[in-house]
């Protein structure tokens, strides 16, 4: 493994913190004002499309597609993207203005790796553009949605189309106006064997039957503006040409959507507990109780210890995988993929945790990005996949490896 960057990626990462530096760290407090401001739900901050433009203009536009897709991607490597990643982390609205968001990214990707030219000309060119935002369909409120095959949405066949019923919820970017297509998962054949009856489907917001019922805030966070939706999908009539890859390729699509997608999230979680260990490290050095600096304290200083030690060994861990899935694919390195994405999220609600604590009754409050940070690391415990799910996978495959079972 060699973590050494070239030129050019040492030069994307200086011309991405010099941006921060410049247009986004100066705003940070007004745009986290609009955003929280309840009169202010699902609208985009008045300025972000100015910032896309600088973006863009600086060449710092859809760096994570890992492989290049026409002028608008600059092909690089999960491991050439992961310091970038880590540095939009550091503010959680951050990653839009590149537009390297969630779900936007996987369904990029998505269209990318398995779209049919039409599908690719018609919905994944505008979201390379950033002109339009997408949504991700899978997750169901009445089953364990760990378990994909647990999926109860129908995608039946009529004609020359597909009709879809169903219930999806904590539909990332659902909320959000400029959310025109969905990729949405359901079964297309229940009696297939178990990871070949369910499909997945391109289906436009506008269309007759796409119900938002309600938005869904994170330990009361609304993420606006794209927020989190219940969505109920009702005779959805779209045509068979939407179907993505073919019938019950689904599974098979969702794999190669996540592997990518969880390791983006890591990387940002250690942007996140980066920036939470700033944040500690200068209060200690602000603050004083019973006639002693924080700094001054043991406990304090073991604290930002520890914290360092963490964030390297999950950085590190992030690093081997996006190493291993450039080298090898994404099924070779899934056993990587699940470590970090067990010790990422935890890793990260440890440090924020610590920074919280040590910056007191401000820790808590709207002053600091810390109590959002804590929320968003948190639901990383579960989405793209509960800690128990990978672990439960990660130990299968260990205990194969050292009992001889292959």
């Amino acid at each position: 493994m060699n973590f050494d960057y070239t030129e050019r990626i040492i030069e994307l990462q200086k011309k991405l913190t010099s941006f921060f530096e410049e247009y986004i760290l100066p705003i940070e407090g007004e745009v986290n004002a609009f955003l929280y401001n309840p009169d202010n739900r699902w609208k985009p901050w008045p300025g972000m499309e100015d910032l896309k433009e600088k973006a863009k203009t600086a060449g710092l536009w859809n760096l994570f597609l890992p492989k290049s897709y026409g002028d608008l991607s600059p092909g690089l490597s999960n491991l050439e993207y992961a310091p970038l990643a880590e540095i939009m982390g550091r503010i959680l609205w951050s990653s839009e203005i590149f537009n390297c968001n969630a779900p936007d990214t996987g369904n990029m990707e998505v269209l990318a790796k398995y779209g049919s030219p039409e599908q690719q000309k018609q919905w994944l060119n505008p979201l390379m553009e950033g002109t339009i935002r997408s949504a991700f369909l899978m997750t169901e409120p009445q089953v364990a949605s760990s378990d994909a095959t647990n999926i109860e949405t129908t995608i039946t066949p009529e004609g020359d189309d597909y009709l879809i019923n169903g219930t999806k919820w904590w539909s990332s970017g659902g909320m959000n106006p400029a959310c025109k297509i969905a990729i949405v998962m359901g079964k297309t054949d229940p009696k297939a064997p178990r990871h070949q009856q369910q499909s997945m489907i391109l289906v436009p917001m506008d269309n007759p039957g796409v119900k938002v019922t309600r938005p869904l805030s994170v330990f009361g966070f609304n993420d606006s503006p794209e927020g989190h939706a219940e969505i109920e999908l009702e005779n959805v009539r779209v045509p068979k040409e939407n179907l993505i890859l073919g019938e019950g390729r689904g599974f098979e699509i969702a794999q190669g959507r996540l592997g990518p997608g969880r390791i983006h999230h890591c990387m940002r979680l250690i942007g996140m507990a980066q920036r939470s260990l700033e944040l500690m490290s200068r209060r200690a050095t602000e603050r004083s109780t019973f006639g002693k600096t924080f700094k001054d304290y043991s406990s304090i200083r073991q604290e930002i210890a520890q914290s360092q030690c963490e964030i390297e060994q999950a950085r590190l861990l992030t690093l081997s995988a996006a190493d291993k899935m450039d080298k090898l694919g994404n099924k070779a390195s899934k056993d990587l993929i699940a470590m970090i994405k067990i010790v990422a999220p935890n890793m990260a609600l440890k440090v924020i945790d610590r920074a919280i604590q040590i910056r007191g009754g401000m820790g808590v409050g709207p002053d600091t990005p810390l109590a959002h940070f804590y929320a968003a690391a948190r639901v990383l415990r579960l989405a793209d996949g509960p800690d128990e799910v990978h672990m439960y996978q990660l130990g299968k495959s260990v205990i194969r490896k050292h009992s001889g079972n292959h």
